[in-house]
């Protein structure tokens, strides 16, 4: 096994960092972020002792509905003109047996940052055909939106409110190694 450090790139054209909402308290809005940029560094393909950084531009939010996505860039919601990106670190992850591993590190939003934990899949390591080796990742998790302030709310006229606190985390992430 190798001891050399390697970094690891995140591939954006393989890969969707995702999310989803409950609305009306009866479905779920899914949304993802189109601008991202991230890097693992590991000692050779041993990602259990990785070092994660990872970004992504808050404006670039879709939820595929121009005037939703308008007003969570706004400062109701993400503020992206005064916050815009989202960091995450996180260093190593758990390894919980059969390629599931856990992953726990610190999520900034809005200058708010929280440790969170996220539940990660190692689809493998694998060469394309142009040589370069690439890492597949599943990553889950939930996080409660209030706790980095994100608390614009509505509520409705039968109970509940517009918008859910948990959002759902579902990123499918393809790492490429650097030369």
């Amino acid at each position: 096994m190798s001891t050399q450090e390697t970094t690891w790139a995140i591939d954006p054209t393989h890969s969707k960092i995702g999310f989803k909402v409950k609305h009306l308290m009866i479905s779920n809005v899914l949304g993802s972020f189109r601008e991202f940029e991230g890097e693992v560094s590991t000692v050779g393909n041993d990602f259990s002792k990785s070092v994660i950084s990872f970004s992504l531009n808050t404006a670039s939010i879709d939820t595929e509905i121009a005037d939703r996505d308008g007003h969570l860039r706004s400062g109701d919601f993400f503020d992206a003109e005064n916050f815009p990106k989202i960091t995450f670190t996180g260093s190593g992850l758990k390894d919980l047996g059969d390629d599931l591993y856990e992953l726990n590190g610190d999520l900034t939003i809005k200058g708010i940052s929280n440790p969170i934990k996220l539940s990660v899949e190692l689809g493998g390591v694998n060469s394309d055909p142009w040589g370069n080796v690439k890492a597949g990742f599943s990553i889950t998790g939930k996080i409660n939106r209030k706790d980095w302030g994100l608390t614009w709310n509505a509520a409705l006229e039968t109970g509940g409110v517009l918008v859910g606190d948990e959002v759902k985390i579902n990123c499918d992430v393809e790492l490429v190694k650097k030369a």
